[in-house]
């Protein structure tokens, strides 16, 4: 069973989370700030020595209607460098909905967004559909 670490990608935050397949849960890590617009590899590149993850899982954002967003391609440049820079599987994950999702989750989960932020609880939202989906496959 994996451990998988997630991302909600932005050009001023990235969020992280850490999931585990055997568990099939996801829990919000931190939020990573972009350095002059770019990721802060020195951060990421510490979380995945920290966490030692079998594969990653980014959210990629996309309009209502499945048609790509215009941070879309920013964010499959995002992928393509995970892959070069960590050499691990890189999954993508539909986000449309998972910013909206981790602002209105219920009060006991406040606490978690108050210390981690919301792009990290984004990136748990985007890992913990993720893990869901794959679930499913295998029933």
């Amino acid at each position: 069973m994996r451990t998988l670490l997630g991302f909600d990608f932005g050009l001023q935050r990235i969020g992280v989370a850490v999931g585990q397949e055997i568990t099939g849960t996801a829990t919000a890590l931190e939020t990573v700030t972009a350095v002059n617009g770019k990721p802060d590899w020195k951060t990421l590149s510490e979380l995945v020595q920290t966490w030692q993850p079998d594969a990653l899982v980014v959210g990629l954002p996309l309009h209502a209607d499945g048609s790509e967003a215009d941070i879309t391609q920013t964010v499959k440049r995002f992928i393509r460098q995970l892959e070069g820079r960590f050499h691990l599987p890189v999954y993508s994950m539909d986000e449309r909905l998972s910013s909206r999702v981790a602002g209105d989750l219920p009060s006991h989960h406040q606490q978690e967004q108050a210390g981690k932020g919301i792009d990290a609880v984004a990136a748990r939202v985007i890992l913990q559909d993720w893990l869901e989906t794959q679930d499913r496959k295998h029933e």
